[in-house]
C-alpha cells in the first residue's frame, strides 16, 4: 500500500506570496496557486478551503514574524508611547522580504470589507491609549503615520526609494520620538 501524498502547506504559502508579488493581489486564485504549486485545486482547497482562508494564512505567517520583532523591541507589555516605538524600529529591521509580503497581502485583504475591518483594528490597537494632548503622544502619533507613509509609496512602488534613503528616513522619523 502506498503512503498518502502529503502537500507542504508552507511551500504553498510561498508560491502564493510569489504570485501576489510578480502579479498582484488579482492574480492569487485557487486554479493559479495550483497551477504553479503543480498540484491539483482540490489539493490547494484541500489544505486552505477558499482564496479567504488562503489570505488569512498567507498574513498569519506574515504577522508572525512582525509580532516576534516587535516583542523583541517592545517587550510583553509596552505602553503606547514604546509600541509607536516599537513599530517605527520593527519596520526599519524588517528585510526587504518581509516588506513585500507586507504589501502584496495588505492588498489582498482589502479587497474584501472583512479584512478591511481587521486590518483597521490592527491600526487602532496599534495608537491605542496614545495621550495625543501631549506633545510627545502627537509626535509619536506623527512617526507612525510617516512610517506607514513611507512604507506605502516604496512597497506599493509609488515612490522609487533606495536602501540607502528608506534607512535615511526611518533614522529621522525614530527621531520624531522623544526616549
Amino acid at each position: 500500500m502506498g503512503r498518502k501524498p502529503t502537500i507542504d502547506r508552507e511551500a504553498l504559502l510561498d508560491v502564493a506570496e510569489g504570485i501576489v508579488n510578480r502579479q498582484g493581489a488579482a492574480a492569487l486564485t485557487i486554479d493559479a496557486l495550483a497551477k504553479a504549486a503543480g498540484i491539483t485545486k482540490g489539493g490547494v482547497q484541500y489544505s486552505f478551503g477558499t482564496k479567504d482562508e488562503l489570505i488569512n494564512a498567507m498574513f498569519e505567517r506574515w504577522g508572525k514574524g512582525y509580532t516576534e520583532l516587535f516583542r523583541r523591541i517592545a517587550g510583553d507589555d509596552p505602553d503606547p508611547l514604546t509600541s509607536v516605538r516599537a513599530h517605527v524600529e520593527a519596520t526599519r529591521a524588517s528585510d526587504t522580504g518581509s516588506h513585500a509580503k507586507a504589501a502584496s497581502l495588505m492588498a489582498a485583504l482589502l479587497q474584501t470589507p472583512e479584512h478591511l475591518e481587521s486590518t483597521q483594528a490592527w491600526y487602532r490597537e496599534r495608537l491605542a491609549g496614545l495621550d495625543t494632548s501631549t506633545e510627545e503622544g502627537r509626535r509619536a502619533r506623527l512617526a507612525f503615520y510617516a512610517t506607514e507613509g513611507i512604507f506605502t509609496l516604496r512597497f506599493f512602488r509609488l515612490m522609487e526609494i533606495d536602501e540607502q534613503e528608506w534607512a535615511a528616513v526611518l533614522a529621522d522619523i525614530a527621531e520624531l520620538i522623544p526616549g
